[in-house]
Parts: structure tokens; sequence; C-alpha cells
């Protein structure tokens, strides 16, 4: 009874890496999450399998979950070109699969102002250095303020500010202001840490086992029905205490009269040559 629960726990298990979704990631063409109207924006799903069927979707302020090609954009595959961008087209923009897996997500503001701050439209790695830049539909070297979380950080002449070595404190709500031209709409920037390089703890024996079992079935896939198939025919075999009885073979009482049998024979012979 263990074994085959440990065995259908393992094909269970097997079977769920074997099934996982494939992941996409949403790129644009523009390096900046906010940008002027008028522009061109290309986005697209980079999939690791074209069979999932990546769409591009978004939520803006008038719709929800609004599929790349039907009220908005052009669908070319797993991408979506936005040729004249406006504000309408300000909102939140991901991939998305046939079966619901979803992409990391990306957000796009179109300002109805003069004046943006073109920030990374994906998340800064720590450590790195980001340069923030407060831009005009007609200059990018002005005077200009930048703000984060609604606090003066400091003016720069040339209109951008280079923060170097960011961590996780300078993750926040930036805008710029620039004078006679008026503020930039907000903009978000998220601070990624950079992932660990220390080796994990060696596993248990055990767990390595389950592991190395777990690989092997989920790249024999496609065999595990033939085995399943396999398990349940031996499952159902008649073993050895289920054979029955040869009758050829004598039972112990038979053999025990046979015995006496041929012993009374070779008395009774035996007592005819004494007489």
């Amino acid at each position: 009874m263990m074994e085959e629960t440990s065995l259908l726990l393992l094909l269970f298990v097997s079977s769920l890496l074997c099934c996982t979704t494939n992941q996409a990631n949403l790129t644009v063409s523009s390096s900046s999450s906010q940008m002027f109207k008028g522009g061109f924006v290309y986005l697209s799903c980079e999939e690791d399998d074209s069979s999932a069927g990546w769409t591009l979707r978004r939520n803006t302020t008038t719709e929800t979950r609004a599929e790349c090609g039907v009220k908005w954009g052009k669908s070319t595959g797993s991408s979506c070109i936005i040729s004249y961008i406006q504000r309408a087209d300000s909102g939140v923009y991901w991939c998305e699969s046939r079966e619901g897996a979803t992409s990391n997500s990306i957000n796009i503001t179109v300002a109805g102002g003069s004046v943006i701050l073109q920030s990374p439209v994906l998340p800064v790695m720590e450590g790195d250095d980001v340069t923030l830049h407060c831009k005009t539909e007609t200059s990018n070297l002005l005077l200009a303020d930048f703000y984060k979380d609604g606090s003066l950080i400091r003016t720069e002449p040339a209109g951008h500010m280079t923060i170097h070595h960011v961590s996780k404190s300078d993750e926040g709500l930036y805008t710029c202001h620039v004078s006679s031209h008026g503020e930039s709409p907000p903009s978000w920037m998220t601070v990624a840490s950079k992932p660990t390089t220390t080796a994990p703890p060696p596993a248990s024996a055990p767990l390595q086992l389950v592991f190395i079992l777990a690989y092997h079935l989920m790249v024999f896939c496609p065999y595990f029905i033939s085995t399943l198939i396999m398990v349940s025919s031996y499952r159902h075999r008649p073993t050895g205490n289920d054979l029955p009885v040869p009758m050829a073979i004598p039972l112990p009482n038979q053999t025990a009269e046979g015995l006496a049998e041929e012993y009374d024979g070779i008395m009774a012979v035996t007592t005819e040559h004494h007489f």
C-alpha cells in the first residue's frame, strides 16, 4: 500500500512539472514609461513556447483585459503595434496565454501636458546607476526640479538626474517640474534585488532521490500512460500463493495408502515361498 501511494505521488508531482506552462517576458520599444502623444510603440511577448498562444492585453480607465487588435493596436502574432499613441492608451500592459498564464506587466503613461519624466519602464537592478530625464516637447536641457514621494530631491540645470548605486530605499514615485512648462505625471521606479550567488545547502539523500526520479519522469512524460498500464497489469497477475495444485502430484495420505498396499503384496509373496 505504501509503495502504491509513493508511486502515485511521484507521478502526480512529475506530471505537474511536465505540464507547467512556459512563461513569456513583455518588452516595449520605449525605454521610458512616459511618452508624448503621437509616438510609435511596439510591444512584444518574448515567449519560451510559441504554442502557448500569447496575446497582448491591457487595463485602462475605460477597458479591462482588452486584447490587442480588437479595439486598440494592431496585432502581429505575439506582438502589438500602436502607431499613434494617445492619452487613452495610458494603462497597464501584459502578455497572457490561452491557459491564463501571465507575464510581467508594464505601465505606460501618455502625458497630457508638455512635460514628461523619462524613467526606466522595467525594474532597475540594485547597485546599478539610473538617470532620470525631465523633458519637454521642445527640449530636454532645462533647469528641472526632481521630486520623490512629493519631496524635493535636488535641482538639475541640465534636466537630468543620476542616482548612483540604487538601493531599495530609492524605490518610489518620482516627478519633475520645469518652470513655465509645468510638472510631469508621476512615475513609479521599481528596484529589484540582485540574485544571491550563495550555493544552497545540500539536500538530504531521500530528497535528492525524489528529485532525481521526478526529473527522469519529467523527461519521459510521453511514456507515463504506458507505464501506468503496465503497473496496473502487473498488479492483476496471479501470485505464487494462488497457483493451482497439480492433479498429478499425489497427496500425502494417498502416498501412504499406496505404500501399504505394496508392503502387503510383498509379505504375501514371502509367505508363499516359506511354505
